[in-house]
């Protein structure tokens, strides 16, 4: 068996808007501590939740234990926003290629089962899975950035989820983390799972995130076959 942990933003959807994430982010962060602090300057790609609003929020007093506190309405406002602002989400959003056809692939397929591991706050990826349709994909427990601000404690975290949910136990080389960041690479490897990069991200070209040195490298999922045959190797 192997558990496939999935980054979203850049590796399954995108946002039609570069900087999409910033005009419902920015409003509720204002509303809820007075300012966004330096978000509108932020390059945000690989981090979790947690962390750009520590870093956009650091130098006006705003703490990580304030953040904590506050974590329950700030989700509730910033999905609020979000739905909002992104209507249907037909328009904000976009399944990349191959997107669909390599899930239904894999969900039929006996070997492998999904997860999600991502930066956005649990209810943000679950709005978002909600608005593209992939929801049904996603039967296991996964992490979210809303756990750490630190996006390599969210491998242990959707592992210890999994194996309880499964009764199973599944050793770190049998998660593969899936994403389109250095970051998603390193939290593999912190975790000790296997990392597959895909090139479907807006920051990185293919050099760049081939220099990271990834376990396999796609440079998207239009070719279901060529996914699930790289996914073997693993």
């Amino acid at each position: 068996m192997r558990i496939l942990l999935w980054d979203i933003d850049g590796t399954l959807i995108r946002s039609t808007r570069p900087g999409g994430y910033k005009e419902y982010t920015i409003p509720v962060l204002e509303e809820l501590f007075g300012t966004a602090g330096q978000l509108a300057d932020l390059h945000v790609s690989g981090m979790t939740d947690m962390q750009i609003f520590i870093e956009a929020l650091g130098n006006h007093g705003v703490t990580h234990d304030h953040l904590r506190e506050r974590l329950a309405v700030l989700s509730e406002r910033l999905t609020a926003e979000a739905r909002k602002v992104t209507g249907n989400g037909v328009t904000f959003f976009e399944l990349l290629p191959g997107v669909r056809e390599t899930l239904e692939a894999l969900d039929r397929h006996p070997r492998y089962r999904s997860a999600l591991l991502t930066g956005n706050i649990e209810p943000m990826a679950q709005l978002k899975m909600e608005l593209v349709g992939l929801e049904q994909f996603f039967t296991l427990p996964g992490a979210f950035g809303d756990e750490s601000h630190n996006r390599r404690d969210l491998p242990a975290l959707a592992a210890d989820r999994i194996r309880k949910h499964l009764q199973l136990d599944l050793a770190p080389e049998q998660f593969i983390v899936i994403g389109d960041t250095p970051n998603d690479i390193d939290c593999a490897r912190h975790f000790g799972a296997r990392a597959v990069a895909v090139g479907t991200g807006r920051f990185y070209s293919n050099e760049e995130i081939r220099r990271h040195a990834p376990d396999k490298f796609l440079p998207d999922l239009t070719d279901v076959d060529a996914v699930i045959n790289t996914l073997d190797e693993l």
